[in-house]
């Protein structure tokens, strides 16, 4: 029964609208705006995270948020631009929308109490500006996902510690196969870490936390009572947690920027006006993981017509002044997915 038709059938008298008040309150849903707020600073991708107001030195980091308000928003992303300009004083350029999160428990109270939140994700991406400050800061997301960064090679966080974990996860029992998860726990490590003659794919960020989070490896699994984490012993942290599920929301974040790079010239977003090739690979490098072929990058993005040469060189202390170059717009309207395809190799 919708909730119009209960209401008009329990309208007649003051029981029933008694129990009508209790039915909204039970159906009771806010809207959550969250932002991962993307930069690279010193060669280093990182996020801008808050801290809640009495809790600088020991709450857990979170993503800027706050309600969207239909009284004072006239769209999603005014509120969201707004309550991160209140929580940090940043003006936000480029954002697109990334998902929607509506798991009952995602902002977990005692008794699972409280109007059901769904929150809508936006990734932004900008260039960090001055330090910080008691109620933010910028952090690089390979505290959050120490696995996820190759740029010298394969994390020993993986070998030593994750991978001999998951095997052994992975042969427990386990429900059989379902809709919503029709493959086998083996099945899953091959095609998220690579293992069992799989291959290791940079993009699958959120999947490879999901997986961690299932098998009860990270701490907002122990957190939030799963019956997997409180099967393990003691456990090392894997990664900074992070409040309620605001890793989630990161882990979808990295893994739609890394994406979008191949197939859009959203890394320039992250460059500053002028910038040497060699910048440009650090960055690339930062966002994707992986090291890159020096020569093989350049000539890719040269040959792709993504930049142009500004004609004035940069000096290096101890070596040869380097080329200056800008991005070059025009690339836009010459083909529709004008992105830095490359391809990440593991040394």
């Amino acid at each position: 029964m919708t909730f119009e038709a209960h209401l008009k059938r329990t309208s007649r008298s003051a029981a029933s609208e008694s129990e009508a008040r209790e039915w909204r309150e039970v159906a009771a849903v806010e809207i959550g705006l969250n932002a991962a707020i993307i930069a690279v600073r010193k060669d280093e991708p990182v996020v801008l995270v808050v801290r809640p107001q009495g809790e600088a030195a020991q709450g857990s980091d979170s993503l800027p948020f706050g309600p969207f308000s239909p009284l004072e928003h006239r769209t999603l992303e005014i509120g969201l631009r707004k309550w991160v300009a209140e929580q940090t004083g940043l003006e936000l350029g480029y954002v697109e929308q990334l998902y929607t999160f509506g798991d009952r428990g995602r902002h977990a109270q005692p008794g699972d109490a409280g109007p059901h939140v769904v929150s809508i994700g936006y990734l932004a991406l900008t260039r960090p500006g001055g330090g910080e400050s008691e109620r933010w800061d910028w952090r690089s997301w390979y505290d959050c996902f120490p696995w996820e960064d190759w740029r010298r090679g394969k994390p020993a966080i993986l070998t030593e510690f994750i991978e001999p974990r998951l095997m052994a996860w992975a042969e427990k029992p386990a429900p059989p196969p379902s809709p919503d998860r029709p493959i086998q726990r083996a099945e899953r490590l091959r095609v998220c870490f690579g293992l069992n003659g799989g291959s290791w794919d940079e993009e699958k960020v959120l999947e490879r936390f999901e997986l961690l989070y299932g098998a009860g490896l990270i701490d907002e699994a122990r957190r939030d009572g799963r019956e997997a984490a409180l099967s393990w012993g003691p456990l090392p942290r894997l990664g900074v947690a992070m409040r309620y599920d605001h890793r989630r929301i990161l882990a979808t974040a990295i893994g739609r920027i890394r994406a979008k790079i191949k197939y859009r010239p959203v890394i320039f977003e992250l460059m500053e006006d002028e910038f040497t090739l060699y910048e440009l690979q650090k960055t690339v490098e930062a966002i994707l993981g992986p090291h890159l072929h020096k020569q093989n990058f350049r000539r890719l993005v040269e040959s792709a017509g993504l930049v142009e040469s500004t004609g004035e060189v940069r000096a290096k202390t101890g070596g040869r002044p380097a080329r200056l170059y800008r991005f070059r717009r025009e690339v836009l309207l010459e083909r529709p997915a004008p992105g830095v395809r490359v391809k990440p190799g593991r040394g």
